[in-house]
């Protein structure tokens, strides 16, 4: 199969290079009053026959431009599109290989109304801080997402799980006229609205609402994509209803209606499956609702989005799904957004592992296995106030509230031997845990803005109230052997010391965080200089109670008080940190350096152990810096530096002995001293959004000192002691390069390849039964991709990637272990014929490392075909997941102190046939723009 797509990708190629000529348009733009050259103004040629954009450029400092491409097409239509100009029109013969315009010049537009028209006709817009894509100007398939759109825009990058990027940077916020749209999840967003809504795309830097009203630079290592819909376009009714069935009793089903009137908007979804997705699936290839992909689903049955979490644990889990979003505008100052989230699950994994430990004189190895079952409901609601006083004030609110519960059963059995396979200890453990949590959390932040130089006043505060409460049932079972002391002639061990538990602890928890902040900007250089006052205050209490009884064999009742298993702990972390920064831009180039001072008290009071109540202050300071030059819209250097000092937890610090693990003991060291971090990023990106070509370069480099660790010692019979020590002499690099070019055959078809470097390079210090010694780790990581595409007939995706790693240490004790790991990665996209859809999602894992009895190997094969019917308003799937049944998460950890095999339970071959519906009646006063659907008026 392999050898087929790859000879049918060379055929493709080889077909469209032998109809397809190359050419070069060029020319230089001047204004008509007075021959200055104009920069930053779009050129662009459509095809005659559909209008379809054959290529674009924008023209530099100087006005020259040049167009380039391949077309088999004989003319051509160009434009030259520049905001507060007439549209340039000439049409070209594309007869020649080169072909000079000379110099163009362009007409002052005659009224406001033209400038318009001219911005809203250019493909691509370019501003100080914004890049504008005009929907029209690209051509998709029919009942395109706006997924599928913005895998046609020239630098944006959209991946198997809906991940996006553009310039090689990470989108991470999607809003619909600049609101959000069923919360921050960018894959909800693009999965379900289709482009035939969508006017223009803008791509500008991600800022917090307080951010954007200011006018503040951030460091724009993020993106936000907003999608504005026309006003005729945003009133009335779409979504979409889905189900399925399949193999092993595996279901999917999930439905959602969105009502939009301007800015009014209600949405409500549902879902539930029980095929480890967030249940939001609608039986197609990656069409609705966002989340991880189900084409590529590991084992782990859990999702977050947006904060929320769907599913639960590992293994298989059935999930049920259910929401409901409202934004609105109240008056004409405040604008208001809420949502409603219910979730629930239930999960089975079982579980393996095989654990070697390495000792500085020896070794010993643990194998264990354990079943969990789990059940969890959640709830969450939040609300979102942004009042503009006036031009000048804005006031953001936004409380949000959560419900959770969950049962959980767990069972685990455990063996630990030494080199000889000699039992020394074994334990089995089954519990049963109700938790109950209640979460409350407000926002508020008011910004005032002084003037026109840019200076403001802002105050932010957030108050967040926890409480939780669980139910814990225990028994556990453990044994130790040791050498019969009564018989020296006996060599068998014989059992010394054994454990049993039979015991219920009543839990409960409350936490009281406060955080608060403000800060004041001093113009020194109007728009351009600041001086930043800053001062933070947070206080976080925390009360953890837990009231363990043992079983009374007489009474068979949970009455014996367990003073060793019992905590009353109350813990207060209090900081406050005055501080200082100043703050430059300019249009290319912009930084920030700043300091605080720390001022950091943390208290623990232990109510039952009043000998262990510790108090710790702690000052320093803190520092941090970036800067961030562009040369032109393609490339940019970047570079941070922070200081950061960390104290150690208050479970570090405590000298409370933890014994609820039989063969671990843990116990704080008051004695422990703060980490000190220095971090230090910088990176340079070029990409050349408009030939999809760029390389990108990223180094990053970690210092710390009085780092925290563990210092555990092991005695004859394998029970271990833990404590924490300060350590020096951490660090860590690492880096990557990247270079990806795009060869566009002609304005249907493109070749895409990629190649890049990832290294690592750390050094730990750690103990190992009392003995210190340096770890380090090298690791590099190759990696070539490739893409074909055919626009709307045929995508070919490979990847292959490759890991070395080498674990060394600086004692004759410990062994130097090589790593080595592949993966192999294939997507395919069919076409054809009209109305089909065949996708492959093909990976092949290679870990000649794993221990035996593992599997080193698999192949993972997915494969979806649709249909549509009902004039592409239904779509029929069939899904096979995991087609050669060979899905495996077997992996193995390695660490300073032991090498880890393991395995769980993972989701397995299923078929699956499913109906997609969807329905659309937007459009002006509810007529419908695509043939179908609802009528509202």
């Amino acid at each position: 199969m392999k050898k087929s797509l790859v000879f049918l990708a060379f055929l493709c190629v080889s077909v469209s290079f032998s109809q397809s000529k190359s050419f070069e348009i060029s020319g230089t733009l001047v204004a008509e009053e007075d021959q200055s050259p104009l920069e930053s103004a779009t050129i662009y040629l459509e095809r005659e026959k559909d209008s379809s954009l054959i290529t674009y450029t924008i023209s530099d400092k100087n006005g020259n431009f040049t167009l380039q491409e391949r077309s088999s097409d004989k003319a051509a239509n160009m434009y030259v599109s520049f905001v507060g100009y007439k549209t340039y029109y000439q049409r070209v013969l594309l007869d020649k290989e080169k072909i000079n315009l000379s110099k163009i010049a362009m007409a002052v537009s005659d009224n406001a109304l033209d400038e318009v028209v001219i911005k809203s006709a250019a493909p691509i817009t370019i501003k100080k801080d914004t890049l504008e894509f005009n929907v029209s100007s690209f051509k998709t398939k029919k009942d395109a997402t706006v997924e599928d759109l913005l895998k046609q825009l020239p630098g944006v990058e959209v991946d198997e799980e809906g991940k996006i990027k553009i310039n090689g940077k990470e989108v991470n916020k999607i809003l619909v006229n600049g609101k959000p749209f069923f919360g921050d999840d960018p894959t909800i967003t693009t999965k379900n609205l289709t482009k035939e809504l969508i006017e223009k795309i803008q791509v500008v830097d991600t800022k917090t609402k307080s951010e954007a009203f200011t006018g503040e630079v951030t460091d724009g290592e993020n993106k936000t994509i907003n999608l504005t819909i026309s006003e005729e376009k945003n009133k009335g009714v779409f979504g979409r209803i889905a189900a399925g069935a399949g193999t092993d009793e595996r279901y999917e089903g999930a439905g959602m209606l969105n009502y939009f009137n301007n800015d009014r908007r209600i949405s409500v979804l549902l879902g539930g499956n029980n095929i480890n997705s967030p249940g939001f699936s609608f039986g197609e290839i990656r069409k609705m609702f966002g989340g991880a992909n189900s084409m590529s689903m590991s084992s782990n049955g859990t999702f977050t989005i947006d904060g929320r979490t769907f599913g639960g644990g590992q293994g298989i889990t059935k999930s049920q799904n259910a929401g409901f979003n409202y934004a609105d505008v109240i008056g004409e100052k405040t604008d208001i957004s809420a949502d409603y989230f219910f979730s629930g699950s239930s999960s089975e994994n079982e579980s393996s592992s095989e654990r070697e430990n390495i000792l500085p004189d020896s070794r010993y190895f643990t194998t264990s296995n354990s079943k969990s079952i789990s059940d969890s409901d959640s709830h969450s609601a939040n609300l979102g106030f942004d009042i503009e006083v006036d031009s000048t004030f804005l006031i953001n609110i936004d409380p949000s509230f959560r419900y959770s519960n969950s049962k959980t059963s767990f069972f685990r059995d455990e063996t630990s031997s030494e080199e000889e396979n000699v039992l020394t200890n074994e334990s089995n453990t089954s519990s049963f845990v109700e938790n109950e949590a209640r979460n409350f959390r407000n926002r508020l932040n008011v910004t005032k803005r002084f003037g026109n130089k840019g200076a403001f006043l802002r105050f932010n505060i957030t108050n967040e109230i926890n409480k939780s409460s669980s139910d814990d049932y225990l028994k556990s079972q453990t044994n130790v052997y040791g050498e019969d002391v009564t018989d020296p002639s006996n060599p068998d061990y014989v059992l010394t010391d054994q454990i049993i538990r039979d015991q219920y602890t009543d839990g409960s928890g409350e936490r009281n965080n406060l955080n608060s902040s403000i800060t004041y900007r001093l113009p020194i250089i109007a728009k351009e200089l600041f001086l930043n006052f800053e001062y933070e205050y947070q206080r976080n209490k925390t009360i953890d109670t837990k009231t363990t009884l043992d079983r009374d064999l007489a009474t068979g009742q949970y009455s014996d008080f367990n003073t060793d298993l019992s905590t009353d702990f109350e813990y207060i972390d209090e900081q406050s940190s005055p501080g200082m920064s100043i703050s430059y831009r300019k249009e290319k180039f912009s930084s920030r350096i700043g300091a605080q001072y720390l001022f950091r008290t943390l208290e623990n009071i232990d109510h039952l152990r009043p000998q262990l109540t510790i108090k710790r202050d702690f000052k320093t300071i803190q520092l941090s810096s970036y800067a961030n030059y562009r040369f032109n819209d393609k490339a940019s250097l970047y570079f941070n530096y922070r200081l950061r000092n960390d104290p150690p937890q208050l479970s570090q610090l405590q000298a409370f002995n933890d014994v609820s693990n039989p063969l671990n003991t843990v116990v704080g060291n008051p004695n422990l001293e703060p980490e000190s971090n220095h971090r230090i990023y910088a990176g340079f990106n070029s990409y050349d959004f408009q030939n999809r070509t760029g390389f990108y370069s990223y180094f990053g480099a970690t210092f710390t000192n009085n780092k925290i660790v563990s210092k555990t010692t092991i005695n004859e019979d394998l029970v271990r002691q833990t404590t924490y020590a300060n350590v020096n002499g951490s660090y860590d690099f690492y880096g990557g390069v990247d270079y990806d070019k795009r060869v566009k055959v002609d304005s249907l078809r493109s070749i895409s390849a990629g190649i890049g470097v990832y290294g690592n390079f750390s050094r730990d210090i750690n103990f190992n039964n009392g003995v210190q010694y340096a770890s380090r780790v090298r690791s590099l990581s190759p990696e070539v991709s490739a893409k074909f595409e055919w626009k709307d007939v045929l995508e070919i995706r490979p990847r292959y990637s490759i890991n070395f790693s080498k674990n060394s240490y600086n004692i004759a004790a410990f062994e130097d272990r090589d790593f080595l790991y592949h993966e192999l990665r294939i997507g395919t996209a069919l076409f054809l014929p009209k109305k089909f859809e065949w996708r492959n999602d093909i990976r092949y894992n290679y870990n000649p490392n794993i221990a035996d009895g593992f599997q080193k190997s698999a192949w993972f094969w997915n494969a979806t075909l649709a249909y549509s019917v009902l004039k592409d308003k239904g779509t029929i799937t069939l899904k096979a997941y995991d087609l050669l049944n060979q899905n495996t998460n077997a992996r193995r950890r390695a660490t300073q102190n032991y090498i880890e095999d393991s395995q769980s339970t993972v989701l397995e071959r299923y078929f699956m046939l499913s109906f997609s519906w969807k329905f659309n009646s937007l459009g002006k006063k509810g007529e419908t723009n695509d043939g179908g659907g609802f009528y509202f008026d």
